[in-house]
C-alpha cells in the first residue's frame, strides 16, 4: 500500500524553513574584536584624563590667595607652637588680664572692681624670651621661675616636721591629658632622682594607689584637673606650700587646650575655683603659662592693648 502524500500546506511550510544564523547584531559586535575593544580603552582613557583634570587645583595668584585665606582659617600663627608664648612675650599685667577674663568668660560672671584689685601682676611668671616652650626646656624654666631656691623647693627628700608636710607639693602642673602629663615629667627629671613626683591622672593609675604616694614628701605632681580635685576633696592633696602653679597650654590634635577643651576646661575652673584662687589673691602662689596659645583664643578674651 502506497504512503499518503503530504498536503499542499505542510510542504510549503518545510520548503519556508531557512538554517538557523546569527543575528546581524551579533554577527557586527564580533566581526571585529579588534575595533570593539580599542574603542573601549580609548573611552577608558578619556575619563581618566577627565578625572586627573578635576583633581588638578589651580595655580597661580588666584590659588594663592586662597591657600592662605585657608591658612588663616585654620589658624596658624607664625610663631613658636603655633600661637603665641604669653609668659614670655606678653607683660606680666596683659597675662594676668588675659587669665581673668578667661575666667570670666568660663564662670559667666563678671569680678567686681574690689574683687579685681585683689590680684596681683607679680602672681603671673614672665619667662626668658627666645627660649623654646618645649619638654626639653620645661626643667630650665621651672628652675628659673622657682630662682635660688629650685634646690631646696624641688630636690630634697625629707619631710620636715612642721614645715613641710607630706602630700603638700611645691610645684603643680596641670594639663588637658594624662599622655602629656607623662611627656612634662620627662622634662623635670633633673629634680627627682631623691623625691619622685607625683602623676595625678586617672589613666591606668587607681585614686587609692595615688593616695598611697602621696603618704610621703612630695615635690612635684603633676596631672588632669578633674583627679588633682578630687585628691585635694580627699584630703590626700595639700596645696599648704604650693609656690607654682604651670597651666600646660599645649594643643592637642584637634587644636583644643586647657581653657578650651570641652568638659577638661570646665574641670579646670572648678579646680581654680576652688582651691587654686584663694592662694593666688594671697600672694602665696603664682600661674605660669607653659606653651603657645593662640592669637584667636587671646583676641577672644583680651581687648586691644590701649
Amino acid at each position: 500500500m502506497a504512503p499518503a502524500p503530504e498536503s499542499t500546506a505542510a510542504a510549503a511550510g518545510r520548503k519556508r524553513k531557512k538554517p538557523h544564523e546569527p543575528s546581524k547584531t551579533l554577527a557586527k559586535r564580533s566581526s571585529d574584536p579588534k575595533s570593539a575593544s580599542g574603542k573601549k580603552k580609548k573611552k577608558e582613557k578619556h575619563k581618566h584624563t577627565t578625572q586627573k583634570e578635576k583633581k588638578r587645583r589651580p595655580t597661580g595668584p588666584p590659588a594663592k590667595k586662597a591657600a592662605e585665606a585657608e591658612q588663616a582659617a585654620a589658624g596658624d600663627d607664625g610663631a613658636a607652637g603655633g600661637g603665641v608664648l604669653l609668659s614670655a612675650a606678653v607683660p606680666p599685667a596683659r597675662q594676668l588680664e588675659f587669665f581673668l577674663r578667661s575666667f570670666e568668660r568660663a564662670v559667666k560672671m563678671r569680678l567686681s572692681p574690689l574683687e579685681l584689685d585683689s590680684y596681683s601682676e607679680g602672681c603671673m611668671v614672665h619667662l626668658a624670651e627666645g627660649s623654646a616652650q618645649d619638654v626639653e626646656s620645661f626643667g630650665d624654666h621651672v628652675k628659673e621661675a622657682f630662682g635660688p631656691s629650685w634646690k631646696e623647693e624641688l630636690c630634697e627628700g625629707q619631710v620636715v616636721e612642721g614645715e613641710i608636710g607630706v602630700g603638700s607639693p611645691a610645684l603643680l602642673v596641670i594639663s588637658s591629658a594624662a599622655l602629656r602629663s607623662l611627656e612634662l615629667l620627662r622634662g623635670l627629671k633633673m629634680f627627682t632622682k631623691e623625691c619622685r613626683p607625683v602623676k595625678l591622672f586617672a589613666k591606668h593609675l587607681k585614686v587609692e594607689e595615688q593616695v598611697a604616694m602621696l603618704n610621703a614628701r612630695v615635690n612635684i605632681a603633676c596631672g588632669t584637673p578633674s583627679r588633682i580635685k578630687k585628691l585635694i576633696d580627699m584630703e590626700a592633696l595639700s596645696l599648704s606650700r604650693l609656690k607654682l602653679v604651670v597651666l600646660d597650654m599645649q594643643k592637642d590634635a584637634k587644636s583644643f587646650n586647657l581653657f578650651t577643651l570641652p568638659q577638661v576646661s570646665n574641670e579646670f575652673w572648678d579646680l581654680y575655683k576652688g582651691y587654686l584662687d584663694p592662694k593666688i589673691r594671697e600672694g602665696n602662689t603664682r600661674i605660669c603659662f607653659y606653651g603657645a596659645v593662640s592669637e584667636r583664643d587671646i583676641t577672644k578674651a583680651l581687648p586691644p592693648a590701649e
